[in-house]
């Protein structure tokens, strides 16, 4: 069986400094197990070094080589060709960037503007309890601590906002949402209502439409539709 693929990438391009957009095809032989960070790379190094394309940890865990390949956001760094050829059953591939924030260039989005609605939620905790009185911690029941675990695998890759099929500009999205569900979670938030009109305010859980799929897109395989209709249903309510 033959250790390589005939690959064809159509890339989306973009020049800032001319405004110019265009599709450019690249012809290259792929092993089975490249990524396509590595196809981009062997690109750089081949045939165009004008490539842009964004990556830094390249382990799925920062979330800055998000885009859509044949039309599914996804990392990168975690396709391989192999894996790419049995999905999208083609060894074409159509590769854009994210929608979620202006592009920079070809496949660069900026994420600072991405980020702003992460920043509208106040991803932190906004007003922490004193220390808990029977000790330095404050435990959850190991079933809450699993579903919560779940929620914190989060790394803001936008995948999940990019598959949303809201057409609502306002909408919060699904990793800002989850973002304030897991501080409600979080026993050492007291401020709880603020969070619940946040998450229940009009950019919130009256935007989400359940198509569940940011779900079936999220690399680290949350179930944030699952997280967003138990918010819907006032599921992390605790004492106000």
């Amino acid at each position: 069986m033959s250790q390589e693929y005939d690959i064809t990438l159509k890339i989306s391009r973009y020049d800032p400094d001319t405004g110019r957009s265009w599709i450019q095809d690249y012809h290259l032989k792929a092993g089975r197990i490249l990524r396509f960070v590595d196809l981009f790379r062997q690109i750089n190094d081949e045939q165009d070094p004008t490539l842009a394309w964004s990556s830094s940890c390249e382990h799925a865990q920062c979330g800055t080589c998000g885009m859509k390949i044949n039309g599914k956001p996804l990392l990168a760094c975690e396709l391989l060709v192999k894996n790419a050829v049995e999905l999208f059953e083609t060894h074409t591939f159509r590769v854009e960037p994210l929608t979620i924030a202006p592009v920079i260039r070809d496949l660069v989005v900026d994420l600072e503007k991405a980020y702003d609605r992460i920043h509208l939620v106040k991803p932190y905790l906004i007003a922490p309890a004193p220390p808990h009185p029977d000790g330095d911690e404050y435990r959850i029941s190991p079933r809450v601590l699993k579903t919560y675990e779940e929620a914190t695998r989060c790394i803001n890759c936008f995948c999940c906002s990019t598959a949303c099929v809201t057409t609502q500009r306002n909408y919060l999205g699904p990793n800002a949402m989850l973002a304030n569900i897991v501080r409600i979670m979080d026993p050492r938030e007291t401020a709880e209502k603020e969070r619940l009109d946040v998450l229940h305010g009009e950019n919130g859980t009256p935007r989400c439409r359940t198509a569940r799929a940011c779900s079936f897109v999220c690399p680290k395989e949350i179930d944030i539709a699952h997280f967003i209709a138990l918010a819907k249903e006032g599921a992390f309510r605790r004492s106000l």
